[in-house]
């Protein structure tokens, strides 16, 4: 029986898809770590569970992983999907001798301000970027690279504390919040103008065994920015088109770079108004917003299992037959408050309700959510790219959620 070691502070549906596929393969021991206890129909995935404060803390972590150990023997793998947590997760895997992505990749895939200079030290193109310290510092690459410029932090995650600056007030307005200084810098980058994409990738052994892409519409930051606008992801049914040209290679090639042996990579690049290329970031761990539940449709196969088949028994699938294209229409509103109503909800049925294949609507009395993706989405297939794209704006055009 080999012991698995999953590490998830916040017991969300999204990581329990991913909790679930692990717990679904043969010989396996399914062991948590998490803040709260699991309960309902998931409490049973684990054979064992360790709760600890925060589940963050790469100390409690490793001290709770050793308790485990203590009770059930060889950890044979470390799991987490939280991109804060990769850190972390590599600390314990190297103290615990567990086979997994080490300290100084997961350190690399983390430091945004080092992926960039690692990628662009192998010929990879990625926006100009410099650590920021004071406000000197950022007059200065203002000064070189023009405005706007886009503001983060070092290890940020999508778009959250994220600031795109397209003025002197603003810059002083973001400094001050991020609170940058010698000890604490921030990340400041060119602005990338064009299309935002997604590729993600299974590695095993060093080498891209499987990839997707997809296309963002309209990119995360510019949804951040204008509350009035849902966002959508759109899988085209075939990546072979000019639109996707030369992703394969970059990403390969930036996997290489970054150093990871075994493991799913999330990255985001645009195609340039030029046409040329150029890395966003990338993260060593799967990606966010459905894209996995989006390209079990498009493949008419399961991600999730895969994914655990991959991390778990160091085995890649496949080939798998893209059939599909697939689109995911995320649900949110103008305002603030919790969820009081979902309109056009009839409309949009009526139109594309034959190609939908999966959704989570927003419940009534549930906070405003602060990210791009909302309270709820509606994923819809078909084999047809432009027919999704029209099911994907007729369902953000019709179905609206209000707040109070």
């Amino acid at each position: 029986m080999r012991n698995i070691v999953f590490v998830s502070p916040f017991l969300l549906e999204n990581t329990m898809r991913f909790v679930r596929a692990v717990a679904r393969l043969q010989g396996v021991r399914v062991l948590g770590i998490c803040q709260d206890a699991p309960s309902g129909a998931d409490a049973h995935l684990y054979a064992d569970v360790e709760r600890i404060k925060d589940g963050m803390d790469a100390g409690q972590i490793l001290a709770a992983v050793k308790r485990l150990k203590l009770k059930h023997g060889p950890i044979h793998r470390i799991l987490g999907i939280l991109e804060p947590l990769q850190e972390q997760l590599a600390i314990v895997r190297e103290a615990m001798g567990v086979d997994g992505p080490r300290r100084a990749v997961a350190e690399v895939f983390r430091d945004k301000a080092r992926m960039k200079d690692t990628l662009r030290a192998h010929g990879l193109p990625c926006a100009r970027h410099r650590l920021i310290r004071s406000y000197a510092d950022a007059e200065a690459f203002v000064a070189e690279v023009g405005l706007p410029i886009v503001l983060k932090p070092t290890a940020g995650m999508g778009c959250k504390a994220t600031w795109r600056i397209t003025n002197t007030e603003e810059l002083r307005g973001a400094l001050r919040a991020i609170q940058a200084s010698p000890q604490n810098p921030a990340l400041a980058e060119e602005f990338l103008r064009g299309r935002e994409y997604s590729f993600e990738t299974f590695t095993l052994g060093g080498k891209v065994r499987f990839y997707s892409a997809t296309r963002y519409f309209p990119t995360p930051l510019e949804v951040m920015e204008s509350p009035w606008i849902q966002w959508a992801v759109v899988l085209p049914a075939a990546l072979d088109t000019p639109e996707f040209e030369g992703v394969r290679d970059l990403g390969f090639r930036a996997v290489k770079a970054l150093g990871l042996d075994t493991g799913m990579t999330h990255m985001e690049w645009f195609r340039r108004d030029d046409g040329s290329l150029a890395i966003g970031e990338i993260a060593a761990r799967p990606p966010g917003a459905q894209i996995v539940l989006a390209n079990s449709f498009a493949y008419d196969t399961d991600m999730y299992h895969h994914w655990a088949r991959l991390v778990v028994d160091g085995v890649v699938g496949g080939p798998w037959e893209r059939k599909y294209a697939v689109g995911v229409a995320f649900l949110r509103g103008i305002g603030n408050g919790r969820v009081t109503d979902i309109r056009g909800l009839d409309i949009a049925a009526r139109k594309v309700g034959h190609l939908v294949v999966r959704s989570a609507l927003p419940d009534r009395g549930t906070p405003r959510a602060d990210s791009y993706e909302g309270e709820g989405y509606i994923i819809v297939r078909d084999p047809d790219t432009e027919v999704v794209k029209a099911a994907v704006l007729s369902i953000i055009e019709n179905v609206r959620v209000t707040y109070g």
